[in-house]
């Protein structure tokens, strides 16, 4: 099951966005603004036009299955700006509309240890905390409308520095959350996902029910490891559901966008059909007909776990903590992991293209050639599964 869906890419992307005004903070009250020309991100915009300084959203319709809340939204990624020094905390400036019942937000995130942090709401003119000091931060626009008529948009985007958040109110945990939680399938095969991916047969990546933790088309920022008794995929999020749309249970209670009464890692649509949280219904009113926390495309649930049914599955979100990682470099389908660092070990289960992967330690077997070379390292994963490292965009790591 799934909440939204955007449509496909709209032609004219390559027109020029707005521009981005930052503030350079060679003292924290510097209040000298540089202008800083911003491009979408090729591959990460989906739906949405471009008129003057405005990104309005488009009219594919949308896509939709038989009990989803029937949307049309847009997404677009805007490229990174960078500050001369490090800041913990934005000011975000826009102009937006929302005609008949839609909805426009920017979102914000920042690049805090080697990697992008979560992405964030931004309120228009209101200091946004980061997660950690950073001098680089990108912004994202989200539109979404009703399946006909308003066409919501967002326009004269800035963002400054500033030094008057308190950064305390968003965490960074040592180690990223793992929770059990119950998977659903997805299908839908033809659909659009909520950044843009026209779903294909036997597809590899996951829905949660929250934007924050979505990653671009093509990206593997945000990913996740699902695991059954005996099996293990490593996914990227390219979709939002099932049941929510701010849900993002994976954060702590005092950060998550709704829900704040609810412990960290149990999706709300658990606690309502469980415990009939909420009147038992989801954030739309709508009775919850059971406790999904992750949707799988057909080839995670299918191929990569070997699910004969909806059941419960341990996640690890993986962007949520520090770790060894590797990116999944393939230019389609999956990668298997197997039992044994060798090619002829048994399949126990597969990585999608662009996932990251939680990366143990590094051993030697058999000699493999992929887009990263030719090598005999193989990584370990999790406990009994590897991967060839000649698939893997990775560093070095300690011997297994």
């Amino acid at each position: 099951m799934r909440i939204t869906r955007t449509a496909k890419l709209a032609a004219g992307l390559a027109a020029t966005l707005a521009i981005f005004t930052a503030t350079l903070p060679s003292t924290a009250a510097s209040t000298d603004p540089v202008a800083v020309a911003a491009q979408p991100v090729a591959g990460s915009s989906s739906n949405v036009r471009i008129e003057g300084s405005r990104t309005i959203l488009g009219d594919a319709p949308a896509t939709i299955g038989s009990t989803e809340l029937e949307q049309r939204s847009g997404l677009a990624e805007l490229t990174p700006v960078r500050f001369p020094e490090a800041t913990s905390a934005v000011v975000v400036g826009y102009t937006s509309g929302t005609p008949d019942g839609s909805s426009a937000e920017v979102d914000v995130r920042a690049w805090v240890k080697d990697r992008w942090s979560e992405w964030t709401s931004a309120g228009a003119g209101t200091p946004t905390a980061l997660p950690g000091a950073s001098d680089q931060v990108q912004l994202r626009i989200i539109l979404t409308a009703p399946p006909t008529g308003a066409n919501p948009w967002v326009g004269d985007v800035t963002v400054q520095p500033t030094d008057k958040a308190d950064p305390s109110r968003m965490t960074v945990q040592a180690a990223p959350l793992q929770s059990r939680v119950f998977a659903t399938r997805e299908g839908l095969v033809g659909g659009t996902t909520a950044n843009g991916h026209v779903i294909i047969s036997r597809d590899h990546f996951v829905a949660l029910p929250s934007r924050r933790g979505l990653a671009g088309n093509g990206s593997g920022t945000y990913s996740v490891k699902v695991c059954t008794a005996s099996r293990c995929a490593f996914e990227p999020v390219w979709d939002v559901g099932p049941w929510n749309t701010k849900d993002d249970y994976w954060n702590p209670s005092a950060t998550r966008e709704m829900w704040k009464d609810l412990p960290q890692g149990r999706p709300e649509a658990q606690a309502a059909y469980q415990n009939g949280y909420n009147g038992g219904k989801d954030q739309f009113g709508r009775t919850v007909a059971n406790p999904a926390g992750i949707d799988l495309a057909d080839g995670v649930f299918w191929d990569a776990l070997a699910m004969p049914d909806n059941g419960f599955v341990d996640v690890t979100y993986l962007w949520t903590g520090d770790g060894g990682r590797g990116t999944v470099a393939i230019t389609s389908g999956y990668l298997n992991v197997r039992n044994s660092p060798n090619s002829s070990g048994a399949v126990v289960g597969m990585a999608g293209k662009a996932a990251q992967v939680t990366v143990e330690c590094q051993t030697t077997g058999s000699s493999v050639t992929g887009s990263q070379g030719t090598s005999n390292v193989w990584l370990r994963v999790h406990s009994g599964m590897y991967v060839a490292k000649a698939y893997i965009s990775a560093g070095t790591f300690g011997v297994c």
